[in-house]
């Protein structure tokens, strides 16, 4: 249908130009506009050309390591149980989820991670990184087939967040936002606040982040922030463990606090005297020296461990305040927390 349009519309142009030849007109201006609205009309036709399938295809973008993602492992793998043929579009750095793997709707295909720009200045040789990773990325979203729709995680954002809002625009394809947290802040941990690079990316962020169909986040407290700040409505969709995890036995958690006990002088148990005695007991676990079993102790520690990135912008005690669940653990286990970050 887009292309039979073009085609009328083209058609319509030409018989124009040859209307104001036939009357003496200068056609010189008039054939050019007409030559520049053709092809610009044909490659939006091409862009947005669609197909019995297109309504059932989702591109899950990550500008990172695939392996080391599994948040969008698990998007790809819920989206391809619901029909969808999935795109999955990223670093290959470590090897992803066997079930992503096994999965016949779920295609992944892998960018190249820009590296080997060492020479210059660090800020010439992350501006040329950044911009070649958006003509590649540039390339790849409009060289594959259309998209229904792109879910895109949040961070790392630079350059995809751009680089993906365009192509959704151009095709016509729902841009999709997963908020894990804001790059800008993970950016000044280590270049500090004030940095140009980092308040560029402040601007960037807060500009192409707004410009989304759709966003996701994590937590509540992100979507109150993604609102408040940025005036961004969000859909808070919390992380559920997958089927692979399961209650580890008190046997393997008694050998995983020993290996750690003997790095970290917190797990070993304050009342541990000499190898043996160490050998035997944690600060959360015991083993009978009789029977070998292994019980749990009753005067052990909560251990609370964080698979999230802190910030300078997250107030950790206040989390745990307004957290339930950590009020409640710190009720049962009033001798002291445990925190692994």
């Amino acid at each position: 249908m887009e292309y039979r349009g073009s085609l009328v519309i083209i058609s319509t142009c030409l018989v124009l130009v040859v209307s104001c030849f036939l009357a003496g007109l200068d056609v010189t201006l008039p054939v050019m506009y007409v030559t520049v609205a053709a092809v610009l009309w044909l490659c939006w036709g091409w862009l947005r050309r669609r197909d019995g399938g297109t309504h059932q295809r989702v591109c899950v973008l990550v500008l990172g390591d695939i392996g080391r993602s599994p948040r969008m492992q698990y998007h790809a793998l819920s989206l391809s149980k619901h029909g969808y043929q999935v795109t999955l579009v990223g670093f290959l750095g470590s090897r992803p989820h066997q079930g992503v793997l096994d999965r016949k709707k779920i295609q992944i295909v892998a960018i190249s991670e820009v590296k080997g720009l060492q020479a210059g200045p660090k800020l010439v040789t992350y501006a040329v990184k950044v911009v070649v990773q958006s003509l590649q990325l540039l390339r790849l979203l409009l060289t594959m087939k259309l998209q229904a729709h792109l879910l895109m995680q949040n961070p790392p954002g630079l350059p995809g967040i751009a680089v993906a809002w365009l192509v959704c625009a151009l095709r016509g394809t729902t841009f999709i936002i997963d908020w894990h947290n804001y790059g800008y802040t993970i950016m000044a941990l280590s270049l500090g606040a004030a940095h140009p690079v980092v308040r560029l990316a402040k601007w960037y962020e807060h500009l192409f982040g707004r410009l989304s169909t759709l966003n996701l986040c994590v937590t509540n407290a992100m979507k109150d922030d993604l609102q408040k700040n940025w005036g961004i409505e969000a859909t808070t969709l919390h992380d559920r463990p997958a089927s692979v995890f399961g209650k580890t036995s008190l046997n393997l958690q008694h050998e995983l606090f020993c290996r750690l006990a003997n790095t970290y002088p917190e797990f070993q148990h304050p009342g541990s005297v000499g190898e043996e005695t160490k050998a035997e007991a944690t600060v959360f676990t015991v083993c009978g020296p009789n029977d070998g079993s292994v019980t749990l102790r009753r005067d052990r520690p909560a251990l609370l461990v964080s698979s999230t990135s802190w910030t300078g912008r997250t107030l950790l005690p206040y989390s745990f305040n307004q957290n339930r669940r950590t009020t409640s653990v710190c009720l049962c286990f009033p001798h002291q927390i445990l925190l692994m970050l």
